[in-house]
């Protein structure tokens, strides 16, 4: 029995959900005391999750590391700029968005190079994006450039998205803003994801919790910064939102937290293979 669950086991790992056993294997089965099987035997790892009177049990599957991400949003166009520019009408009518009666009624799409072989994803836009309708502009932004600029790259050489498209409405929301519901990002998420498709960037950058965990990577920032994630075959590098550096800052506590910031954007630039001076390499010693 071991060796059989061990092999059923390894067919569920290579996606065969169904395993039919022969006369021969039905009788040796019904023969070791366990409950009767009718034609398959389901791969679990417990005797006792065998089905009965079935003609074919379902192997069952390892549970999955992340959440599945949904299909990337279908766009037609015969260079990135035209399926960015494409991607973007479709963004701005995009019903099952709207139908969600959630999000504010302005489209906030991307902004940055189509080549670009770095990617950062945010959350959502705030009130400056959705004012300027380009991601990343109002203070948070404004740390954003800063941290570009000290990569030796310029804001237009990157591509600068969010997770969720329309700014997460609020009663009486002034300048107020609200993480989107797990709902609302997957409502937008197959634009990201059809962004990614498109630019094919050698590393993206998720700006916080939220974009990483509509990307799929579940947990804080500071249990998955410090290491390589991955959405669609390209590297993801996880790291604080420029926001969230600034609270640190007006806290007293800013200088760890770009330090720790800092190492992942290096992160980001060796998997890019962008060059890193000494200079870049030691923004943070002795402090």
């Amino acid at each position: 029995m071991p060796l059989l669950r061990q092999y059923l086991q390894q067919q569920a790992d290579h996606g065969r959900t169904h395993i039919l056993l022969d006369g021969h294997a039905r009788e040796t089965l019904n023969g070791l005391g366990k409950r009767p099987i009718g034609s398959a035997v389901s791969s679990g790892r417990t005797d006792e999750q065998s089905e009965t009177s079935q003609a074919a049990a379902p192997v069952q599957r390892a549970s999955p590391s992340k959440p599945a991400l949904p299909a990337a949003m279908a766009v037609s166009g015969s260079s990135r700029e035209e399926k960015l520019a494409r991607l973007a009408q479709q963004a701005e009518d995009y019903q099952p968005a709207r139908a969600l009666g959630t999000l504010r009624g302005t489209m906030v799409f991307a902004v940055g190079n189509p080549n670009a072989e770095i990617m950062f994803v945010g959350e959502a836009p705030g009130i400056e994006e959705e004012r300027q309708r380009e991601p990343f502009v109002g203070p948070a932004g404004q740390l954003l450039t800063k941290i570009i600029t000290a990569m030796g790259l310029k804001r237009p050489d990157v591509y600068i998205s969010n997770i969720c498209k329309f700014r997460p409405a609020i009663e009486n929301q002034g300048s107020g803003n609200r993480k989107p519901t797990p709902e609302e990002m997957r409502t937008c998420l197959p634009f990201v994801l059809a962004e990614i498709d498109i630019i094919q960037p050698k590393i993206i950058i998720a700006l916080g919790a939220t974009a990483a965990e509509g990307l799929g990577i579940e947990g804080s920032v500071s249990r998955n910064r410090g290491h390589y994630h991955s959405v669609k075959d390209i590297s993801v590098v996880v790291t604080y939102h420029p926001s969230y550096l600034l609270r640190q800052e007006q806290e007293g506590r800013g200088i760890e937290a770009k330090r720790q910031s800092w190492e992942d954007m290096l992160m980001a630039m060796e998997k890019a293979g962008l060059p890193i001076s000494e200079k870049q390499r030691g923004f943070f010693k002795g402090r």
